[in-house]
């Protein structure tokens, strides 16, 4: 296949790694990159398979600005809900091409595992079943690659476990033990799954690879950026320092928020994602969070 991915942050240049194994691939990003396989958006553009690896709040924008329909299909690998709109990303990108030409990257999966070539495992979904099988096909030999039709569920998930992520830094942070992390994730795999299913997404979705998988992963390491805020918040620093140290994109920031204004409007119980985004947002101590959860 001829694949360019879009977008060089690490995740980027990981999937450019897995690809190429494969693969005639490229990569490009906004800003110039001096690294193996780096060419113009325009050249990128013309590759009829795109892996788009660009945050989750800034997609519409991109599309908007920089999309070019040459007939490509997508292979969508951020994940988050866009805050302004509530809109999960298949919805954003359904706006600009056909959902028979989207999928959708799901599973656990540091970057830094992946450019190791580590052994992993990874869901691709896709209302195109044939494009799945595609994708996944192209993967390389240390990356396993499932297929799925649950396109919302498996996005659902992709989103909520960075939220659920940040806790998990909460609690390490605070020192509460491990089964308090035991309790939360677990507790957040329930959550998520009544999220998503409210959405039409099927349970086992949240059982798997990009449900339970990505979760544990995500909730419990330092290699994870949304992890590391809730660990940093829990000992005392300030979001905006946090990120600004992190130096890269913690979607469980804006995607606590986005979940948030959902759950208020639709009505659904999200304790966990509502503490989340009552500690982000509206300042309250990890502490007190903790004891209203237990509550």
């Amino acid at each position: 296949m001829k694949i360019a991915i879009i977008g060089a942050g690490k995740w980027g240049q990981a999937l450019f790694h897995a690809f190429k194994e494969k693969n005639e691939c490229i990569i490009t990003s906004r800003t110039y990159r001096d690294i193996e396989g780096f060419v113009s958006l325009d050249d990128a553009l013309k590759f009829p398979y795109l892996v788009m690896a660009i945050p989750a709040q800034e997609v519409r924008g991109w599309m908007e600005q920089n999309f070019i329909d040459n007939g490509q299909s997508l292979l969508v690998a951020a994940k988050g809900i866009e805050v302004k709109s509530g809109a999960f990303l298949n919805e954003v990108y359904g706006n600009f091409i056909s959902k028979e030409r989207l999928a959708f990257l799901s599973g656990p999966s540091f970057a830094a595992e992946v450019q190791k070539s580590l052994p992993t495992a990874l869901v691709v979904s896709s209302k195109n079943e044939s494009l799945a099988k595609k994708f996944a096909e192209a993967m390389p030999d240390f990356i396993k690659g499932y297929i799925s039709s649950d396109v919302t569920g498996e996005e659902i998930a992709g989103a909520y476990k960075n939220v659920i992520a940040i806790a998990g830094g909460v609690c390490d942070g605070l020192k509460l033990g491990n089964n308090a992390r035991a309790a939360l994730l677990a507790r957040g795999l329930v959550e998520m799954s009544r999220f998503g299913m409210s959405f039409g997404a099927k349970q086992e979705t949240f059982l798997s690879l990009g449900g339970a998988g990505d979760l544990f992963l995500t909730a419990s390491s330092k290699l994870s950026r949304n992890y590391r805020v809730g660990f940093l918040f829990a000992n005392r620093m300030k979001l905006e320092d946090i990120l600004q140290e992190l130096g890269e994109v913690a979607e469980g920031v804006p995607t606590a928020k986005a979940l948030y204004d959902i759950a208020q409007k639709e009505n659904i119980y999200l304790p966990i994602a509502k503490e989340v985004y009552n500690m982000l947002y509206e300042g309250k101590d990890p502490r007190q969070s903790v004891k209203d959860l237990l509550g």
